[in-house]
């Protein structure tokens, strides 16, 4: 079975679910991390996190982050 990276989506932001996923984090906490990110970034809360920024902010490999994603 392919990978995520073989298939060669084109997502580049990252969501909630995302988040959730990922760390086992529940939703509300998924949240506040994403918005933790975006007021370091100076982003307004409806700007999007892309993965690299996540992966930036959390010491994540960007990889790792990909192939846990739900596209």
């Amino acid at each position: 079975m392919p990978t995520l990276q073989e298939i060669g989506t084109k997502r580049i932001v990252i969501y909630a679910k995302d988040v959730e996923n990922i760390t086992g984090r529940k939703e509300r906490t998924a949240r506040k991390i994403l918005q933790s990110i975006r007021e370091k970034l100076g982003k307004e809360r409806w700007e999007f996190i892309s993965i690299k920024e996540f992966c930036e902010h959390t010491g994540l490999n960007e990889d790792d982050v990909k192939n846990q994603m739900l596209y």
